[in-house]
């Protein structure tokens, strides 16, 4: 009786000790350790890994990313259609004789105010001799305050212009650590969003150039809806899951604005997010996914992958589509648009469990005070741009793919 009782004792300090083995491995080589994939410190220190596989910290919300299959909205790993492009690193991977650093998380949480005051300075001192770019203003806060906004002050800014006018953001910055991790962040985030522009205040009236904010509300001007801060929350339709995107709630058929000029590269149904659309950004750091599309007529008449579509312009109209493997059902409880950003600093990040999907629901807050205003023609029923607008950067794409 003894001898089996030590077996037994001896038997439970080995399965102790291999749990403590497989602990002390995982807590260092995964979730955000020094040799997983993995995410921000909680201190807010960035982390730029090399390819060496997924992000511990994002789970993929979406691996549609302009392609069937896998999901749309709300989170996760994908489904058996996309499981064939969630390999860690892929054909990226296999080239390992060319490694290089990027960006594996971004956690984008720019206070409405801090935004705001940073455009002003930018659109402020456009075309003096020091012109303040507001992603490297704010990249330069951040990296002060480690990038926690949470206790932005506008007196800091303040106090960083006078810096930057002083000294130039080059010279400021060339020892400041993380300041290019949330140069090349905030970049990804915001980058097409301010420059030069050509619109109107009337609708048929003569076309001026502009520099100030081209980027857009994805809620038409007028057309009431109400969000909070959703992102992380749980979704259980088809597998348990994160919601890694934003929900505006509103009215059915309510005008679905493009936040930023670029190419769609995406259309059609996706069992989660319904009818859907997503739209590259020109310079391919950002994809935005507008989802649960209306029933029957989802789409802005004649709107079609490859399209150019401008800041603003309508590309369709609010429902409540989706959680459902067979087209056009509204299994949706409330009508509301579900708004994606997916960020790409690498190919191997478009798809699978690489991929980063941000908080949009501080950006959000800050495009409301810029919508797109709508009018509706009678005959067609078809909501479109009330005043005329030129982005450069859509003319020259139009004019690429018109050669």
């Amino acid at each position: 009786m003894q001898t089996i009782r030590k077996l037994l004792r001896w038997r439970l300090g080995a399965e102790v000790l291999l749990l403590c083995i497989i602990l002390g491995v995982w807590s260092y080589g995964g979730a955000g350790g020094p040799v997983g994939g993995g995410g921000v410190e909680t201190s807010g220190t960035p982390v730029v890994n090399e390819t060496s596989g997924a992000s511990a910290g994002n789970a993929s919300e979406s691996s549609d990313a302009g392609k069937e299959g896998a999901n749309e909205e709300d989170a996760g790993f994908g489904d058996a259609d996309s499981e064939e492009n969630q390999s860690e690193g892929g054909d990226f991977e296999e080239n390992n004789s060319e490694k290089k650093d990027y960006i594996h998380w971004v956690d984008f949480d720019i206070c409405l105010e801090a935004m705001s005051q940073a455009l002003q300075y930018d659109i402020d001192t456009y075309g003096q001799d020091v012109h303040i770019n507001w992603v490297e203003l704010l990249a330069y806060l951040a990296a002060g305050y480690g990038g926690d906004f949470s206790h932005y002050k506008s007196a800091d800014m303040v106090a960083a212009v006078e810096k930057i006018k002083a000294e130039g953001i080059e010279s400021l910055t060339a020892d400041m650590k993380y300041y290019s991790y949330y140069e090349e962040a905030y970049d990804a985030v915001l980058g097409g969003m301010v420059g030069e522009f050509e619109t109107a205040e009337q609708e048929n009236g003569e076309l001026v150039k502009t520099y100030g904010l081209k980027a857009f509300a994805p809620i038409a001007k007028g057309f009431p809806y109400s969000h909070y801060d959703d992102f992380g929350v749980s979704r259980s339709y088809g597998y348990r899951r994160q919601h890694l995107g934003h929900d505006l709630m509103g009215q059915v058929g309510t005008p679905v604005i493009a936040i930023e000029s670029g190419r769609v590269s995406a259309m059609g149904w996706n069992q989660y997010g319904g009818w859907r659309i997503g739209i590259d950004s020109f310079d391919g750091k950002r994809y935005y996914y507008y989802a649960h599309l209306r029933q029957n007529r989802p789409y802005a008449e004649g709107l079609k992958e490859g399209d150019i579509v401008q800041a603003g312009d309508v590309i369709g109209y609010m429902g409540r589509t989706g959680y459902s493997t067979k087209e056009n059902v509204n299994n949706i409880d409330e009508y509301h648009l579900h708004l994606g950003l997916q960020l790409i600093f690498d190919e191997s990040q478009r798809e699978g469990s690489n991929e980063i999907w941000i908080d949009l629901y501080p950006l959000t807050q800050f495009l409301s005070r810029h919508q797109s205003e709508a009018v509706r023609n009678d005959e067609t029923k078809e909501w479109v741009r009330k005043y005329p607008f030129k982005d450069p950067a859509a003319e020259e794409a139009q004019g690429e793919k018109e050669r």
